[in-house]
């Protein structure tokens, strides 16, 4: 199976064999601890659908083996830009498209991860200075960190549940935050996040309106081994793999609380600066 190929687990029918990776790799390992202080918010309720966007990503395709060699989701589905229904963020048509399959299944949706974001490739690379500034260049990393994300809470969280808890979680980065730079630098990479997670704090106001078992937040995977970050990785730096960052991410999202949604948090469920 190639990774980025359609990928739905039916839990009545799941086995070894419906795992993105060889079984031995979808145990649960390196899970942080966290202090006793800190209680589960409780489990989703039985019998729903989780959704990984990106999913043929290196953080995606983790997400996704990690759910589907859980009991807890009925189903698993993986969507991106080689699944089926294709599902690309600057398309809107086929970001609708897949919403109204994943509708179709008639199955709740109780959980959406977007782990998909850009940050150099096809002349596209992190700006150094004021003057390295391209148009073009800045409205690709919108396109991708920013708008996409922002079309798929237009066309998903209205599929989420009005009882019982969901979560729609997106990808977004400590850089992004506006109080933690002390750098510089990054410009369109650090805008565009930061422009997310100012959408995700809207949509997670408007969504409480309606269902206020719902969560949306942001979260920040940590710097972790994948095609994105490996031209930036510094030696001494704490660098996941992709199965311990989904491992974690999947742990943060059990940890929120309904007051979470609309936050920012990183791999160890702690508040990142706005």
């Amino acid at each position: 199976m190639k990774h980025g190929a359609h990928f739905l687990v039916v839990r009545r029918k799941v086995s070894a064999r419906c795992c993105l990776e060889p079984p031995a790799a979808c145990l649960r390992t390196n899970q942080v601890h966290y202090p006793d202080t800190v209680k589960n918010s409780g489990a989703f309720p039985a019998g729903g659908l989780a959704v990984v966007v990106g999913s043929s990503g290196g953080i995606g395709r983790a997400l996704l083996g990690r759910l589907a060699a859980q009991p807890r989701f009925r189903a698993v589905l993986g969507l991106g830009r080689s699944s089926s229904p294709l599902l690309d963020l600057t398309d809107e048509t086929s970001i609708a498209e897949a919403a109204r399959h994943v509708q179709g299944l008639g199955t709740d949706l109780r959980l959406v991860i977007d782990a998909t974001g850009v940050l150099h490739g096809d002349g596209l690379a992190p700006e150094k200075s004021w003057r390295d500034l391209d148009a073009a260049h800045m409205a690709t990393a919108f396109a991708v960190n920013t708008i996409g994300p922002a079309l798929l809470m237009k066309h998903f969280l209205p599929l989420l549940p009005r009882q019982g808890r969901s979560v729609f979680a997106t990808l977004s980065a400590r850089v992004g935050s506006i109080g933690d730079n002390r750098l510089g630098g990054w410009y369109s990479y650090r805008a565009s996040k930061a422009a997310l997670n100012q959408l995700v704090r809207t949509a997670a106001i408007e969504l409480g309106r309606s269902k206020p078992a719902a969560l949306c937040v942001a979260l920040h995977p940590g710097t972790v081994a994948t095609s994105l970050s490996a031209p930036f990785v510094k030696s001494g730096l704490d660098i996941q793999t992709t199965e311990q960052a989904a491992d974690r991410l999947l742990d943060t999202i059990d940890r929120l609380r309904p007051d979470s949604s609309g936050g920012f948090f990183d791999w160890r469920g702690q508040p990142v600066p706005w």
